[in-house]
């Protein structure tokens, strides 16, 4: 192991701190999909018309709507993560259970025009290491216990005319973040819960072709969010002990999404298949941090016989996540990335460990009758091991740190179950 200086190890450590607040989540930090049919499809589903569900992927698709539609219904997401640093013994984190709710309605107006109304989570996690086993040499991953919580309101206008739909749809976003833990020193450090509200948008359009096939695009605006105290509070060791120039802000961005797919209908089977790219590198926080952008794709095929659907999908995504190497102590304002690679290993494996890359997903749905009916979906992530040099723990006599390996080992499952309701 290689000795380091011991001041900007503790600036690097409070790092961890604050990236912990951040999601374990599945593509980044969200969901792969938002609405069960579309999650037991591997997320897909930019293409494919789903009435009242569609408001939340594309929401030109609303126009199948005959009269109103109603879906309501919530995601339990189960992350496995276990930190290991140096030769310490692995901690598993406690926040291993959350519940994301969604609740839309889609309503035609006329035959041109359809309106549709969502609520929905995004994405809501974060780590809790409380009781993790803490000694003169192990840290215990400082005992951090952090939480953040995104969900949307969203309005939607769509038109439809012959085999064209368009739609936009205004979003406000909620989103609330916590960090408590305690420093080297035994102090605990935190300020509450800060909260703040975003706004973005939502663009969306399709072209059936009128064989089965429909084509659809959809682009989804940045959301800036603000976290008063919780940021700047978590990073500004970095200035005080040399690591960087400056601390960050307390903004936080969910990054903007560009995204293509197709959906194909024939007989009793409906294909999907999605292209989209999410825009880290772009977006306040993320891009300090040196996150990548991701190309996700996904693919889904559902068998529907008389009142019985069975979906299927796979879902990908690399890791935005690349090993950064330590640079210069005092360089230009706001790169982070250079001034100090291990600080941000730390926060990026250890903290916010976005690793899983790949999805296996299985679904399906029961018609009780024409207006109501149930569908589920099980997603599965297998477990990964990802390994980046960070900091890896504390000499008690000299109080040094040192730098050595440190790993991350992530898995995920959910279940996601959803009522739909239609009005003729």
């Amino acid at each position: 192991m290689n000795r380091i200086n011991n001041k900007k190890i503790i600036g690097t450590l409070s790092l961890s701190l604050f990236s912990a607040t951040l999601l374990h989540a599945t593509n980044g930090d969200n969901l792969i999909g938002v609405g069960t049919k579309a999650r037991g499809m591997g997320g897909a589903g930019i293409g494919l018309s789903r009435c009242a569900e569609s408001t939340l992927q594309n929401p030109a698709l609303i126009t199948c709507t005959r009269g109103t539609s109603i879906s309501f219904g919530g995601t339990i997401f189960m992350p496995d993560v276990s930190a290991k640093m140096g030769q310490a013994p692995s901690k598993e984190s406690d926040a291993d259970l959350s519940i994301i709710p969604g609740v839309v309605i889609s309503q035609k107006l006329d035959e041109n025009w359809f309106l549709g109304i969502g609520m929905w989570g995004t994405a809501g996690m974060g780590v809790d290491y409380r009781d993790a086993a803490q000694t003169p040499q192990d840290s215990g991953n400082m005992h951090m216990v952090t939480n953040l919580q995104l969900m949307q309101f969203g309005v939607t206008a769509a038109y439809r005319v012959n085999n064209f739909g368009i739609a936009f749809t205004p979003i406000l976003q909620y989103g609330a973040l916590d960090i408590n833990y305690q420093g080297f020193d035994g102090k605990n450090v935190g300020d509450g819960v800060a909260q703040d509200l975003g706004f973005g948008f939502n663009i969306g359009g399709y072209y059936d072709l009128a064989n089965g096939l429909t084509l659809g695009a959809v682009y989804k605006s940045k959301i800036d969010m603000e976290y008063k105290h919780q940021l700047s509070r978590a990073t500004q060791p970095f200035v005080d002990f040399g690591i960087f120039p400056q601390a960050m802000g307390d903004h936080l961005e969910q990054p903007s999404e560009i995204g293509v797919g197709l959906g194909y209908e024939f007989e009793n089977h409906t294909v999907a298949l999605d292209y989209k790219q999410i825009q880290w590198s772009d977006a306040k926080g993320y891009k300090e941090f040196g996150w990548d952008d991701q190309d996700v794709f996904s693919v889904g095929y559902q068998y529907k016989q008389d009142k019985w659907a069975f979906r299927v999908g796979y879902n990908h995504a690399d890791n935005p996540i690349t090993e950064k190497q330590s640079g210069p102590a005092v360089i230009a304002p706001g790169n982070y990335a250079q001034a100090g690679g291990n600080a941000l290993n730390l926060f990026n494996l250890l903290g916010f460990p976005a690793t899983v890359e790949d999805h296996y997903t299985i679904g399906g749905g029961y018609d009780f009758s024409k207006n109501f009916s149930v569908d589920f979906a099980y997603v599965y992530a297998p477990e990964t091991t990802t390994t980046m040099k960070t900091i890896v723990g504390l000499n008690p006599q000299t109080h040094d740190l040192y730098t050595g390996d440190s790993s991350v080992t992530h898995s995920q499952s959910s279940v996601s179950v959803e009522l739909s309701y239609r009005f003729y």
